[in-house]
């Protein structure tokens, strides 16, 4: 038997404060339904999951999303590109990959027993703090350094 349950389910819209299009039934159990005419009576069928309620459709990016992706790769090939090669690398990125080149070749001058402790850490405090532009300037400190040391001998 085909029960109408619009009025079921209008109010069980207003109790869950959804649209009445977003109220499933259990298919198994609208004599149950129809049968209930209170609000504590739906309550329960809610509680027991006979009554449910559809998450709310949104508007779909992915097809936006792709055509984003597709066009972000467009346009980068050699003949695009303006500016020298760390024109499109940003700065912190830059700066990180130099910083970690001068840190370790101070490493491998350290492990190599080129510098001492204590020098060890001025050139990697003078990194840090800005001092050492670059890799040749750190190499050019530390040969300065050497023979500066040679003299006080």
């Amino acid at each position: 038997m085909v029960v109408n349950l619009k009025k079921k389910r209008e109010l069980v819209a207003r109790m869950l404060n959804v649209g009445s299009n977003r109220v499933k039934f259990e298919p198994d159990k609208l004599d149950d339904i129809a049968d209930s005419i209170t609000r504590e009576d739906i309550r329960s069928l809610i509680k027991n999951g006979v009554i449910w309620t559809s998450k709310p459709k949104g508007t779909s990016r992915g097809k936006a999303k792709a055509k984003l992706e597709i066009k972000k790769k467009h346009g980068t090939g050699a003949g695009s590109k303006k500016g020298r090669k760390t024109a499109r690398t940003g700065k912190k990125e830059l700066y990180v990959k130099k910083i970690r080149a001068m840190r370790y070749h101070l490493k491998v001058l350290k492990d190599r027993n080129d510098v001492n402790r204590e020098i060890y850490w001025s050139l990697y405090k003078k990194i840090n703090g800005g001092q050492i532009r670059s890799l040749t300037h750190l190499r050019d400190t530390v040969k300065d350094r050497k023979s500066q040391e040679g003299f006080k001998r």
